[in-house]
């Protein structure tokens, strides 16, 4: 029983953020907003190689109509273990010197990669 609702069914199971479009998966965790750009990058780096949050951000842009902000970028890029940091570049972006963190597949996911090519 919920007692704070004072009726015998169950509380529903709600994100505290959804907004209507988070489900749960089947698993019981919530399925991510960011799916398809985490999977843009792993395809972007696995062909291209190591890349500065800038190039991967615009080849985002590029490849999906929405597009993707650089917050959402670089929480995809340190949050998801797919991808390590590999070191820094400083140099002229956007018209401004900034210094941005290169990025490359994780050496474990760089093995799957190459054993599914």
């Amino acid at each position: 029983m919920d007692a704070d609702r004072g009726d015998s069914e169950p509380s529903k199971l709600v994100h505290p953020t959804n907004t209507g479009k988070d489900r749960p998966n089947e698993r019981g965790g919530w399925m991510s907003r960011t799916k398809r750009l985490r999977e843009a990058v792993r395809v972007y780096l696995a062909e291209n190689g190591r890349s500065n949050t800038v190039d991967i951000f615009d080849h985002l842009n590029d490849r999906f109509s929405w597009g993707a902000t650089m917050n959402q970028v670089g929480n995809i890029l340190a949050k998801d273990n797919r991808f390590e940091k590999v070191g820094h570049v400083r140099d002229f972006f956007r018209g401004a010197r900034y210094t941005v963190c290169v990025w490359d597949l994780a050496s474990d996911t760089r093995r799957e990669s190459t054993a599914q090519a």
